[in-house]
């Protein structure tokens, strides 16, 4: 019997181990590989091709959301399954919009990850206690978008996770920087800056940027050690 390949992203070494012990006692289960920043599990995922990734949220580098929709556009096979210790209705759709095939908290059961490796694995989706097909997955959403609808924001953009360059921009702003020190940090107009500090606070339920970066931290989007500003 072909086991089903897991990697598992997460930058605490006992969480991993944790894991890696319960998926070695399932006999259709095996650990392809391990990553503990956001960068290194896309150069992992490419060259091991896992079936299943087990994907912390707040990883360093790049956060498990970003990580997630990059890897989904190279891999669209392989299944990810978000962990996180910030769980809410709302991170739940982000996730799911982001690519993820299920999600859950980190104090869930061994057995209830281990039968969500084994559903995803085939290509279906898990939601609460239900495994779902793709169809019913793109139902599911629509209800959820419709029923969490905000006011005055548009469609495109509600729980949408962050753009690449909107999170480096927020993880700036989180660390007190000005328009101008973070246009002067990635090379680009302080206008820009405006643009994307706009578009973070029409995507998020912020009304500024102090609100928006605790946000981030609060979801895990940003790790609080990254809001440090740098000596020098």
């Amino acid at each position: 019997m072909e086991k089903i390949k897991v990697m598992i992203v997460d930058d605490h070494p006992f969480f991993r181990q944790g894991l890696r012990q319960v998926l070695e006692k399932e006999e259709d289960l095996g650990v392809a590989a391990e990553a503990a920043d956001g960068l290194e599990a896309l150069r992992v995922a490419e060259e091991t091709q896992p079936d299943v990734i087990l994907m912390d949220i707040n990883l360093p580098s790049m956060n498990g959301l970003q990580v997630t929709r990059e890897l989904k556009g190279t891999m669209p096979k392989t299944a990810v399954i978000m962990l996180t210790a910030y769980h809410d209705e709302e991170q739940l759709i982000h996730t799911m919009r982001a690519g993820a095939a299920a999600y859950f908290p980190k104090e869930v059961t061994p057995q209830r990850l281990v039968w969500a490796i084994r559903e995803v694995s085939q290509g279906r989706y898990v939601i609460g206690e239900e495994s779902l097909t793709e169809r019913q997955l793109a139902a599911w959403l629509m209800e959820q978008l419709e029923r969490l609808a905000v006011v005055g924001i548009p469609e495109e953009d509600q729980f949408t996770p962050l753009s690449p360059r909107e999170m480096e921009i927020l993880q700036h702003a989180a660390r007190g920087e000005s328009n101008k020190e973070i246009a002067r940090a990635l090379g680009i107009s302080q206008q820009t800056v405006k643009n994307h500090i706009s578009s973070i606070l029409r995507k998020l339920p912020a009304r500024d940027r102090t609100e928006a970066a605790v946000y981030a931290l609060r979801h895990g989007w940003i790790r609080l050690q990254d809001t440090r500003r740098e000596e020098g």
